[in-house]
């Protein structure tokens, strides 16, 4: 490789001196781009978070609300139930009422006939004992 000559050294070393003296503008705009960067990123930064915590607050009035519509369904519920029970006891204790009457009725009728019955046996023992004593023979009394 030839060498260079010295003019042609020296516009090599103008240029690269004038390339230098550029550098710290250069570095300024850099440096200067850097630091909107970051208060960009930070302005961008508190508003996530300041989303987020919006977010975070919708979501727990949506929560305590959808709480307060399941008490409130719970609630709805629990008085039906207690509607429906009442009317059950009511039924329940009329019908129960009835069987009762009925049960007392039948074993009344039962108690009638077994009386009834008894007295039938009772009378053919009667009848049976008076044959039996016709054809006994006496007895003399002392």
């Amino acid at each position: 490789m030839p060498e260079q000559t010295l003019t042609r050294r020296v516009e090599n070393l103008e240029k690269r001196v004038e390339l230098l003296e550029a550098l710290p503008a250069r570095m300024s705009a850099v440096e200067l781009q850097i630091v909107q960067l970051r208060i960009e990123m930070r302005e961008q930064f508190s508003a996530v978070r300041s989303d987020l915590e919006g977010f975070r607050a919708e979501s727990q009035g949506g929560v305590q609300a959808t709480r307060n519509e399941l008490r409130a369904e719970i609630e709805a519920v629990r008085t039906d139930l207690r509607a429906e029970i009442a009317a059950v006891r009511t039924d329940l204790g009329a019908e129960i009422a009835a069987v009762r009457t009925d049960l007392r009725a039948e074993i009344r009728a039962g108690d009638e006939e077994t009386r009834r019955y008894m007295r039938v046996l009772h009378e053919e023992v009667l009848s049976r004992l008076a044959i039996i004593e016709e054809g006994r023979p006496r007895r003399r009394k002392r």
